[in-house]
Parts: C-alpha cells; sequence; structure tokens
C-alpha cells in the first residue's frame, strides 16, 4: 500500500463498526443529494411539470429508490469498489434536446399554473406520454452500454478518446444548461446570489475549518472529535440556509403574496399541500407510468449520452481505486462496472426516473476527506437511498425547496461540470497550436449549432420524418455536437500522442494491476462465485469474469495439498508463486 492508502482507517474490504456505516451511509447520500434531486427538477420544465408539485415528489422519490439498487448492485456485483450511484448529467442534455422538439413542446395552457388541473385526464396524458417515451429511449440505449460493458469493448473505445474529446463533451453539459439555470435563478436574484454565495463560502472558504462534535467510544467514552464538515456538504448546508430563510422571509410576509410580482416564487407556501397531499409510503414499480414507447431519434440521442457517461465513469473507477486503497481495476472488474451501470439505466428506464445512473464522482472525492474507504459504508448509502425512496414524504418535502434557492444551486453545481471537462485538458499539451484549435472550434460549434437549430426548429427537412427526428435530437444535443468534432479533429489531424495527451491519458489511467492476491480480494465475483470459475478452462475468455486464480486460500476452501497437481513441471508462473507466497 502507498504512503496515502496507510493515512486510510478502514480500506476497501474493510468492515467498519455497524453505526459508523450507517453514519458515513447518511453523509454519502447527503454528498448526492444535489445532482440526484436536481435532474427530476431540470427535467419538471420539460416534461410540463412545473407546477405539478406532487408529481415532482414522485419522481424523486422514484430516482432515490433506483438509485440504491442500482448502488447495491455495483457495489456487489459490478466494480465491487465504494462508488455511489445516481442519476447522470449526461443523459439530461439528450433527454432535454428530445423533449424540445415540436411535437413534445409543452402546450401553453401547463405554463400558467391557475389553468393545470393536476388529477385530469389531459394533463397526465400530456406529461406522461413524454416520460414514456423517455423511458423507451432510455432503456433501449441502454442495451448498447451493457453490451459494451459485458463484451469488453470498452478497451476499444478507449484507445480512440482522449482529453481532446473528453474535454469539450463534458465541459458543454454543465454549458447547455445554462438557461435552465438562469431561468430558475431569475425568479429573485438575491436568495439565488446568497445561495451561490453561502455554497461558495462552505466549499471553499470554510473547508479547512473542522467543527468539533461529541461523540462517545469504548476507549476515549464522551470526547469531541472535529470534523470538516464545511467540506462534505457544503451544498446541503447552503441549500438548507437558504431555504429556512425563505420561509422566515415567508411566515413574515416579507415576500410578495401576488403572483404576478416580482420574488412570489420564492414563497415556500406554493406547494404547501403537497406535503399533505402525498402519502407516507409508497413503492415505485416498473412501468407506474405505462408502457414505455421508443423512437430512433430519442435512441440514438441517448446514445451520444451513454458514451459519454461510460468514458466519465472508467476515470471514476481509477479515482475512487486510489483513494480507497485498492490496487488499480483490472479490466474484467471495468468491464463488469460498466456493464453493471448499464443494467442500472435500464432499471431506471423500466422505473421510470426519466433518468439513468452513472457512478458519482462527487462521492469519490469525499472518500479523500473521510479516509474510509469500506465498500460497506456504501451499501449502507444504498440501503438508506432505497428507505428515502419507499417514505414518499422525504420526496416530497424536496419539492418545496423555492425555485431561486434551486437556481443558486445550478449556479454553483453545472459550473463546476464545465471546469472538471476543461480539466481533462491537463494531460494534452496545450501549447500546441493544433489541441487549441481542436478545442476551441469543438466548444464554440457545441454552443453556436444547437443555438441556432432551436431558434429554426423547422430548418431541417430531409423529406425522410424519421431522419429529421434523429438529426434534430443530435444537432440540438451540445456535448454531442462539441464531442463528434472533437473526436473527428482529434482522429484525423496530424499529432504526436504526446502532443494529444494520450500518453499522459494512458498513464494516468493505464490498467497496471497484476493479478495479485489483494487484487483477487478486492474485484474477484462475491460469495465466493470466484472459487468456482478457475477450473473451467472457457472462463478466461470471458471478458468479465475474474482469471484463473484464487483470490484468497480461504475464498477458494483450498488447502496445500489441492494446488500440488497443478504445478507445472517447469518454471512456475507468477501467478503460482504469489499463491505460494499467500500459503
Amino acid at each position: 500500500m502507498d504512503e496515502d492508502s496507510n493515512k486510510l482507517a478502514y480500506c476497501v474490504t474493510d468492515v467498519p463498526p455497524w453505526y459508523l456505516c450507517i453514519i458515513l451511509g447518511i453523509q454519502h447520500c447527503f454528498t448526492a443529494f444535489g445532482g440526484i434531486i436536481a435532474i427530476p427538477l431540470i427535467l419538471s420544465q420539460g416534461l410540463c411539470l412545473q407546477h405539478d408539485g406532487l408529481t415532482q415528489s414522485h419522481l424523486i422519490s422514484t430516482i432515490f429508490f433506483v438509485s440504491g439498487i442500482c448502488t447495491l448492485l455495483q457495489v456487489t456485483f459490478g466494480i465491487r469498489l465504494p462508488i455511489l450511484q445516481g442519476g447522470t448529467f449526461t443523459l439530461l442534455a439528450p433527454s432535454m434536446a428530445m423533449l424540445s422538439m415540436p411535437e413534445w413542446t409543452c402546450p401553453a395552457w401547463t405554463q400558467n399554473a391557475s389553468l393545470v388541473n393536476t388529477s385530469s385526464a389531459d394533463y397526465v396524458e400530456v406529461w406522461q406520454s413524454r416520460m414514456r417515451a423517455l423511458q423507451g429511449s432510455i432503456m433501449v440505449g441502454s442495451l448498447f452500454q451493457v453490451f459494451v460493458g459485458f463484451s469488453g469493448l470498452i478497451g476499444l473505445f478507449m484507445r480512440f478518446i482522449g482529453p481532446l474529446t473528453i474535454a469539450p463533451t463534458i465541459s458543454l453539459i454543465g454549458l447547455s444548461l445554462f438557461d435552465s439555470a438562469g431561468s430558475s435563478a431569475g425568479n429573485h436574484w438575491g436568495i439565488s446570489a446568497m445561495t451561490t454565495a453561502l455554497i461558495i463560502l462552505f466549499s471553499q472558504y470554510l473547508r479547512h475549518i473542522s467543527v468539533p462534535f461529541p461523540t462517545y467510544s469504548k476507549d476515549k467514552k464522551l470526547h469531541t472529535s472535529r470534523v470538516y464538515v464545511f467540506q462534505i456538504l457544503p451544498v446541503l448546508l447552503g441549500i438548507t440556509l437558504s431555504w429556512l430563510i425563505c420561509y422566515l422571509l415567508t411566515i413574515y410576509n416579507v415576500l410578495p403574496t401576488d403572483p404576478d410580482q416580482y420574488g412570489y416564487l420564492a414563497r415556500t407556501d406554493l406547494k404547501g399541500d403537497v406535503m399533505s397531499q402525498s402519502p407516507w409510503f409508497t413503492f415505485p414499480y416498473p412501468g407506474q407510468w405505462g408502457m414505455p414507447t421508443v423512437s430512433l431519434a430519442g435512441v440514438v440521442g441517448i446514445l451520444a449520452g451513454v458514451i459519454s457517461s461510460m468514458i466519465e465513469s472508467v476515470g471514476d473507477y481509477h479515482a475512487c481505486a486510489r483513494l480507497s486503497g485498492a490496487p488499480p481495476p483490472p479490466k474484467h472488474a471495468i468491464n463488469r462496472g460498466i456493464g453493471i451501470e448499464g443494467i442500472g439505466c435500464l432499471l431506471a428506464g423500466a422505473w421510470g426516473t426519466g433518468n439513468g445512473t452513472t457512478s458519482y464522482s462527487e462521492n469519490v472525492g469525499a472518500l479523500g476527506i473521510t479516509k474510509v474507504g469500506s465498500r460497506m459504508v456504501i451499501v449502507a448509502s444504498g440501503v438508506l437511498l432505497v428507505v428515502m425512496g419507499v417514505f414518499g414524504k422525504v420526496g416530497a418535502v424536496f419539492t418545496t425547496i423555492p425555485s431561486p434557492v434551486i437556481g443558486g444551486m445550478f449556479m454553483v453545481m453545472f459550473g463546476v461540470i464545465s471546469a472538471a471537462g476543461v480539466s481533462n485538458l491537463q494531460y494534452a499539451d496545450m501549447n500546441s497550436s493544433r489541441n487549441i484549435f481542436i478545442f476551441g472550434f469543438s466548444m464554440f460549434s457545441g454552443l453556436v449549432i444547437p443555438n441556432w437549430i432551436l431558434s429554426n426548429p423547422k430548418a431541417i427537412t430531409t423529406g425522410v420524418v424519421e431522419l429529421d427526428q434523429v438529426l434534430q435530437v443530435l444537432l440540438t444535443t451540445s456535448m454531442f455536437v462539441g464531442g463528434f468534432f472533437g473526436f473527428i479533429l482529434d482522429n484525423t489531424i496530424p499529432g504526436s500522442k504526446h502532443e494529444r495527451g494520450i500518453l499522459a491519458w494512458n498513464k494516468a489511467h493505464e490498467d497496471d494491476s497484476s493479478n495479485t492476491l489483494e487484487s483477487g480480494e478486492v474485484y474477484n465475483l462475491p460469495f465466493g462465485l470466484s472459487s468456482y470459475l478457475p477450473s473451467s478452462s472457457w472462463c478466461r475468455y470471458i471478458p468479465f469474469c475474474p482469471p484463473g486464480m484464487p483470490s484468497s486460500l480461504n475464498a477458494c476452501g483450498a488447502d496445500a495439498n489441492s494446488l500440488e497437481p497443478k504445478q507445472p513441471l517447469g518454471q512456475p508462473e507468477p501467478a503460482q508463486i504469489i499463491v505460494g507466497v499467500g500459503l
């Protein structure tokens, strides 16, 4: 273990005390709240649900429930690292592009709160038809991710995709959502500015300040321990404080009571009936919004998001392994992780979240803060997310957050996403005029072309309706346009691998893990399944199965005698040397 890993309180395979698992599991849930809640709130605009708080609470409960299930699947059968699964912004961009098509544009009467009857059959059909179209496209698109993961093709994809493709793709996810952030924040710029300032204060200026908390242990009894609470929960603290201030301004009628006045949408009592109407218990189930429908345009758009999600997840796996004290993930574990993420997107589509699932980078960062890399903590997080999805009141609480507070959170969150994309350029030589041209042109095209297509929705007329729809979705998805130009130009314009950043990128994400005892303990299949696979020679040809070596003596149930017949007469192989050292 390297020096950083020695500082860990618990490594991947360690099992902390049950109370510590619950406490740290709650913290991971809080860390992911910002991203998980933001997705259904943004989607509600395209689904014509701005004035239907009860349905928004159902969507939040559903995405909590599915995120918990996918987290448990990923930690148990997937990459097996302590990494949380949740909604993904990479699928949000093509989803909003699909919902902006003329046939899915919201009727004018759904934008007026006084005209919306949330229980009428017409209104229910308006939003459910859009949700079903999203569901079908996500489910079909996720099958591609399942195939790429379990077939091992992700390695082939990564061979042609470098920093100059990933940087514009990820950056344009955040930049393309500026309109959503602006419209929410613009409902009361004072409240949104306060929310943004609080999040910046907690996450940047106060992050190194620890706060004493009373704790109890058998050795030290009752004592205080210092926790970097501002570094761990800046978004949640910022939202909660702004939410409380809006509540106080509402009960003292400082905010206007007239719906036509500026600042009315900052009140916290606009969706007060949601808490009373929402059930205590709700159990999300597949097909709860009806039978999903499939459109070619939607599927092609979702595929662009799925590819971006896969590339991002591979980077998250390596970062998570470093921070949790695990060896770099081997190929079979990465293939399994991507495949399970595809299954997670399939489940999210079936349940009707309107989104998919991906690995959460925010929670990977939390591992470095808490110094607890145990995957049992993430198992606890997954169980908590499922429980919160079942309690309907939890989702209802989050729908009462005022729109300007959400807008202030978006200002920070989307800015960080954009910057995270640009940070990939550290691997490329940005003194090269070639690279500057590729990145600049890709970014600018990803902003100009979608904006023009949205302003001229009838400009694409090829004579084939299906082709028109496909081009409409792709050309209004900024991340696809920017990523496409980055991919084509980076792979066709002459340049060395060093100049393109391929060498540095591969070095940072290289698969240098050998078939070691430690690697097997972390990444092998659970419940002793790996002990049965090495006896079958065909298993080595399955991309998501671990190689033919027992992960540990206990896992295989072997003894010294059982290994003797398998040893060759000649020079022993490295795998057998490792087993011998283990014995």
